[in-house]
């Protein structure tokens, strides 16, 4: 369905100011449920036009976790990051270590999370990063016990500015990373 010209830019607007205002990603039905008289294809039309517009601004409109959410441009983050002096969670290589073990071999146990870090003690990290909503359980493991498994959520990939997890880095890459800040 086309919409007149007139039509389709106040659409066009509603969509960026929901982008703009939700603080979260926001999926394709949620926007239909607010604009209800538009077709899934056309929010999608609107939204790449967004894309377009944003393309070269502070800001842009991007896909991640199923859904789309204004963010800022990679490279103004440096002085976004002087200007906010963010008081965020600290990453230590510990507690990265932990999160990459989930994310590329969930559904994982406590117990095989810490034979993949050398037998280190992971019960720590496991539960920083499940209280900041990065990593949940997702099940039980069917041995004696019934030790939880752990996987990343839909936060992950938000934060980490992912559309799924086939967008991780190939995990040869990231050991590589690793052993690259080990030499520094």
């Amino acid at each position: 369905m086309t919409f007149p010209q007139e039509q389709r830019s106040l659409y066009k607007k509603i969509i960026e100011a929901l982008l703009f205002c939700a603080g979260k990603p926001l999926k394709i039905r949620d926007i239909q449920g607010v604009l209800e008289n538009i077709s899934p294809s056309e929010i999608e039309n609107i939204l790449e036009e967004l894309k377009l517009d944003y393309s070269n601004r502070g800001l842009r409109i991007v896909e991640v976790a199923n859904g789309y959410r204004v963010e800022s441009a990679p490279e103004v983050s440096e002085y976004l990051k002087k200007y906010f002096q963010p008081q965020g969670m600290k990453w230590t290589r510990a507690l990265l270590e932990t999160l990459a073990i989930i994310a590329y071999f969930q559904p994982i146990s406590r117990a095989e999370i810490s034979a993949k870090r050398g037998g280190v003690e992971v019960g720590p990290f496991l539960k920083s990063l499940l209280e900041r909503g990065f990593i949940k359980i997702v099940g039980r493991k069917a041995v004696p016990g019934r030790p939880a498994l752990y996987g990343t959520t839909s936060f992950f990939l938000e934060y980490f500015g992912l559309k799924s997890l086939e967008d991780l880095p190939p995990l040869g890459e990231m050991e590589k990373l690793l052993q690259k800040e080990e030499a520094e």
